[in-house]
């Protein structure tokens, strides 16, 4: 009995012992991206069927993101998810490597429209478009039934939201409506449109608007405190019970369009495993996986068409009203030009 069962003991711990080298023989993927936006789902067949390892870290914002990167973190990650200026900063940085596009079958999916917006990367070498988005408008249709607002940014100059109306706190959003409204596009670089539309929002918008506020306007609508404000609509639906959102929130982009962003796939220079990095950015994009990332925000279908057809959920808001939306490329020096401007706004709001 002892020697059956040290020998019982003896392969169970050979058995253990190939099982760990097993796992070490495995390919292990790194991934950096925002919180909450990889569905665990999708992570977990992405692994049954490439027989690796996806070890995911979240960051909150593209200041995070970079700033690990550039202070030795590039080489803990293969992939990352940084919004259309770091993009364009990162490739002027050379801190990206091209997608194997004998990997990438399913570039075919991406919407042809979404590719005209890009121009540091149209062709897809080094990023490949994660989701595109965009803050609207929401109105608060129990505090104003009357519909007869203006469907525009200008919204904000109407005395009857005053005392409860709200912008984000970001210059490149609250300025980018005021030159999408003018007609500029939302990377001017020109001074006498900057000034026109600096002008405007102090003597037209800031009269009506109670703050500028980038984080809890979700809570204050659905509080009934702002009838008004500008934002991503997810941070308004997500704080309306889902059964009031048809009697309570209005929400829209302006048909002259606006400010919006592009989050895209990216494999870092540093990355040993750039040919798994490119299979699984190609499996994401495979139409039944991304319908579940969309599923899981009700993000409307705009990056990934065909993935529509697999959705199980009603998106917040139409994907055609992004069509005329235009991407906050990176300014270089020419950003202290909205910035000045916008410190001036914000000590007279």
């Amino acid at each position: 009995m002892k020697l059956i069962s040290k020998i019982s003991t003896g392969m169970l711990a050979l058995g253990l012992s190939l099982s760990l080298v097993s796992c070490e023989k495995k390919q292990i993927l790194k991934l950096y991206s925002w919180t909450y936006y990889t569905p665990t789902d999708v992570v977990a067949e992405f692994e049954k069927e490439f027989d690796c390892k996806v070890v995911v870290t979240e960051y909150d914002s593209n200041e995070t993101m970079f700033n690990k990167l550039i202070n030795g973190g590039a080489k803990s990650f293969d992939i990352v998810v940084p919004s259309q200026d770091y993009v364009s900063i990162m490739l002027q940085k050379k801190m990206l490597q091209p997608i194997h596009q004998s990997k990438f079958t399913n570039r075919d999916k991406i919407n042809p429209k979404l590719l005209e917006k890009i121009s540091y990367d149209p062709k897809m070498t080094y990023a490949v478009p994660y989701y595109f988005g965009a803050a609207g408008i929401c109105v608060n249709k129990k505090k104003v039934p009357n519909s007869s607002y203006e469907r525009s940014w200008n919204i904000f100059a109407d005395p009857t939201f005053k005392g409860h109306a709200s912008m984000m706190d970001d210059y490149r959003e609250v300025m980018g409506d005021a030159l999408s409204y003018k007609g500029y596009s939302v990377c001017t670089t020109n001074d006498n449109e900057l000034d026109e539309i600096t002008e405007m929002i102090r003597t037209k918008w800031i009269p009506n608007i109670v703050k500028f506020d980038a984080e809890g306007f979700g809570k204050d609508f659905a509080r009934g405190d702002l009838w008004l404000c500008q934002g991503y609509a997810e941070c308004v639906y997500g704080e309306v019970p889902e059964e009031e959102w048809e009697n309570t929130i209005d929400f829209f982009i302006p048909e002259e369009g606006g400010p919006s962003y592009l989050d895209s796939m990216c494999i870092l220079k540093a990355s040993k495993n750039a040919a798994l990095a490119s299979e699984f950015i190609n499996f994401i994009h495979r139409p039944e996986n991304y319908a579940k990332f969309l599923d899981f925000f009700r993000f409307p279908c705009y990056v990934n068409l065909e993935a529509e057809k697999y959705m199980s959920s009603k998106p917040m808001y139409p994907a055609s009203i992004m069509d005329k939306c235009e991407l906050k490329n990176d300014l270089g020096e020419n950003l202290d030009k909205y910035y000045s401007r916008w410190e001036s706004l914000r000590i007279s709001n």
